[in-house]
């Protein structure tokens, strides 16, 4: 594998006296779509969280890019390139969709808008259809395109996907996974985060699987599939 983009080390991290993370090791490499699955509860938004700046580190190490940026301010994250959609699209409702997308430049790539609208916009035409519309107003999947458009008007180096499929009918579901998998063509490096395995081990490279705040296993997607152990984890994989 490729030095990391993101390289995770021993992370421990909570809320309060409650300790979620409980030594944490991840990497993901230039280019690479790396699946972190794991059901509810299982530490997956946290993890999140604190690799983007938004929860401390308690103890452990994150380098992006060769950099460590365990205790880096959440501006100075997302200006390195590493951007963050979190679960539950956490768009601005009473803003237009414009106004939102606008918004994902504001602290990464504010030169390049015009491009990168364009380049949003061309995978997302329904946004185009609805710059004006105000985002409180769409549907759970337009919200979704959204929440991901605003990510990439910022020129991620590396996106992380919190629960995108989450509350998507299957149909929409077919479609996000598609767009992933686009983006990824497109040489954009990913950290999926998600409780849907089939779908995410089809699209990515590697994975791990997180229970109780600490990783149980991990390997390529081709292995995981193989375990008995995921197996007995998912049922219906």
């Amino acid at each position: 594998m490729k030095a990391p983009l993101l390289s995770v080390r021993d992370l421990r991290s909570g809320y309060g006296a409650v300790e979620v993370l409980r030594g944490i090791d991840l990497d993901v490499a230039p280019g690479e779509i790396v699946a972190l699955l794991g059901s509810n509860g299982a530490g997956k938004s946290t993890f999140n969280q604190t690799v983007s700046g938004l929860v401390a580190t308690r103890a452990g190490s994150i380098h992006f890019d060769g950099r460590d940026i365990s205790r880096a301010h959440y501006r100075d994250i997302v200006g390195a390139g590493l951007i963050h959609v979190p679960e539950g699209r956490r768009i601005f409702p009473n803003l237009s969709v414009m106004e939102n997308l606008e918004l994902g430049s504001f602290a990464r790539a504010r030169a390049n808008r015009a491009a990168n609208l364009e380049r949003v916009f061309s995978i997302f035409p329904r946004l185009k259809e609805r710059t004006g519309q105000l985002a409180g107003t769409m549907s759970g999947g337009e919200q979704q395109m959204l929440a991901i458009g605003r990510g990439l008007m910022g020129e991620p180096r590396l996106l992380i996907l919190d629960e995108p499929s989450l509350g998507l009918s299957p149909l929409l579901v077919e479609e996000l996974f598609g767009l992933v998998a686009q983006l990824h063509a497109e040489h954009l490096s990913i950290l999926l985060v998600e409780q849907n395995v089939a779908q995410s081990l089809e699209i990515a490279q590697r994975a791990y699987v997180m229970e109780n705040g600490a990783i149980q296993f991990s390997g390529s997607s081709a292995e995981l599939l193989a375990t008995d152990r995921l197996r007995q984890a998912y049922l219906g994989v």
